[in-house]
């Protein structure tokens, strides 16, 4: 053991006796003893942590650090929640000396927010904290669960902002509040689409209200939907979405051996393994998700390792400016600035079925640079580099556009099956149930009749018997 981990290991266990101690005051009804012992706590499991960050330690020591800071914040606010109440209840009784008023001396219950180290600014801040509980039980929990998931410092800020994001909505029903649905910034899939073609058919698994589809569908994609929860979304040709656990899906890859291209923002508490799900089950040529930048990191998950380092990314786009907050669907409050790092990272698929080339592409992009940019075309494929490499008359793309033909012969043996399992069919037939674009698939039946491998007949061509024997 290193002297870094015999310090840490030593910290460790002098941080683990006083959160155990501090929760048995908060058990006890100790709350200001409590709290101050939390206080004390957090602010050691802090500076430990922000020393291993410094020093490169290794990712265990940070986490621990982390954990405790985090259980550390969980009992301060638990403390100072009930605190609150205290002072509630004094101040309905009359036991709750004024501002500026000494305590009345023959009043031994008698007290001020200055005895207990408050002031009125911090006692509608832990109202709001409270209410905010009240409201949605766990909600203390959820949030610094979630800061730890992201990779984010579990902090006293986090939690005033949720807090204050949360007032005025503790009433709302469960349909009211969206299913705490949180929609994707037109401002990042504007950015992804005008830098990256996809196929013409495209898979949204977590179409939520819609967020990304609509985009997709004016960029001219047709879009498959799905959703853990059942909203009704429909896309412009009135196909409905399906509902359903995308983790429990099955993907066309088993009869096709490539699926269509994925474009979604995740559900960041199982974003590991849906997106290796993604990879293993629906193998797509190319699939982009909007994640935290923090995903570049972490190496205990096996999915992520999977996603990562063995299946890694062909390109990530970091963005530079931060995208607007992701208020939950619904939210008519006061508008807040987002404190999350974002970026897009796209996997594309190789020629022998690997996905990335080694060690992802980081591009840094801004999305202003791209509010009023124009996707590129679907079915194309393809990127190009952000705008600022290049005049805008030289802008040209990274990727050579491929003719038809050359489109046609990519997907042939692809194509020839799908041809097997149909009595007869047409360009547009093709274009539908194979998913490419009309000039591939006019590409595809041209080149398969003057190799004789089509035969024409009414309403059609149909594949020749030799061919799917």
């Amino acid at each position: 053991m290193n002297a870094l981990a015999r310090v840490d290991h030593g910290t460790s266990v002098d941080l683990l006796a006083t959160l155990r101690h501090a929760r048995a005051l908060l058990d006890d009804g100790d709350l200001a003893a409590a709290r101050m012992l939390a206080i004390g706590a957090y602010d050691e499991a802090k500076a430990a942590a922000g020393y291993a960050e410094k020093v490169h330690a290794s990712h265990r020591l940070i986490e621990t650090s982390r954990q405790m800071q985090a259980d550390a914040l969980l009992i301060e606010k638990h403390a100072e929640i009930r605190i609150a109440d205290a002072v509630d209840e004094a101040q309905a009784s009359g036991k709750l000396a004024r501002v500026g008023r000494p305590k009345m001396s023959e009043g031994a219950d008698n007290f001020s927010l200055e005895d207990i180290g408050l002031d009125r600014r911090r006692l509608v801040e832990l109202r709001k904290l409270r209410n905010a509980e009240r409201a949605g039980p766990g909600f203390i929990d959820r949030i610094i669960k979630a800061q730890l998931a992201q990779g984010l410092e579990p902090s006293r800020a986090s939690l005033k902002k949720a807090a204050a994001h949360a007032i005025g909505t503790k009433t709302a029903t469960k349909e009211a509040r969206g299913e705490d649905l949180y929609e994707t910034p037109i401002e990042a899939i504007r950015t992804l689409l005008a830098l990256e073609s996809f196929g013409l058919n495209v898979l949204e698994p977590s179409v939520g209200k819609g967020a990304i589809l609509r985009p997709l569908e004016d960029a001219g994609y047709r879009v498959a939907i799905s959703d853990v929860v059942a909203r009704g979304i429909e896309t412009r040709d009135g196909t409905r979405q399906a509902v359903g656990d995308f983790l429990l899906s099955v993907g066309l890859s088993k009869l096709w051996s490539v699926g269509p291209d994925i474009v979604t923002n995740p559900p960041y508490g199982v974003a590991n393994a849906f997106i290796a799900h993604a990879l293993r089950e629906h193998r797509p040529n190319k699939m982009a998700m909007l994640l935290n930048s923090n995903f570049m990191f972490g190496f205990e998950d096996d999915d992520r390792r999977f996603v990562m380092d063995e299946h890694p990314p062909s390109r990530i786009y970091v963005l530079t400016r931060r995208l607007p907050m992701m208020h939950r669907d619904g939210w008519d409050g006061p508008k807040a600035s987002s404190q999350m790092n974002c970026a897009w990272f796209v996997w594309e698929r190789n020629h022998d079925g690997s996905y990335g080339e080694g060690y992802p592409r980081i591009i840094r992009v801004d999305w202003k640079a791209y509010e009023s940019a124009d996707p590129l075309l679907p079915g194309a494929g393809g990127h190009v580099p952000p705008i600022g490499f290049r005049p805008a008359d030289e802008f040209a793309r990274e990727t050579p556009r491929r003719t038809p033909r050359e489109r046609a012969e990519a997907t042939r043996q692809q194509a020839l099956a799908w041809m097997a399992g149909q009595v007869v069919f047409d360009a547009v037939s093709l274009r539908r149930g194979f998913g490419t674009s009309s000039s591939v698939a006019t590409a595809l039946i041209e080149a398969l009749l003057d190799e004789g491998l089509l035969g024409a007949t009414e309403g059609g061509y149909r594949l020749r018997q030799a061919v799917t024997s």
